[in-house]
C-alpha cells in the first residue's frame, strides 16, 4: 500500500485515491464514528462515504494522496 493511510486523513484537506483504476478527488467533510469518512467528490460534488470507494477490496494501485501539497 503506498501514499497516506487512513489515519491520517484530515477534515477539510482534499485528496486523491486510486483504487482498481479508479480515480477518485475528494475532500473529508466528517470524520465518521465508525471509522469512516464523509467525503464530497471534487468534481461532480456528490457525496459519499469513502469506505464505498474499497468496498470490493484494495487493488494492487491502491494508493491515497495529499492534494494540496
Amino acid at each position: 500500500m503506498a501514499g497516506l493511510s487512513f489515519d491520517v486523513l484530515r477534515v477539510g484537506k482534499k485528496y486523491k485515491l486510486v483504487n482498481y483504476g479508479d480515480k477518485y478527488e475528494f475532500e473529508v467533510e466528517r470524520i465518521l464514528t465508525n471509522g469512516d469518512f464523509a467525503v464530497k467528490d471534487l468534481h461532480t460534488l456528490e457525496r459519499y462515504k469513502l469506505k464505498e470507494t474499497i468496498k470490493f477490496g484494495k487493488g494492487k494501485d491502491f494508493e491515497i494522496r495529499d492534494l494540496d501539497s
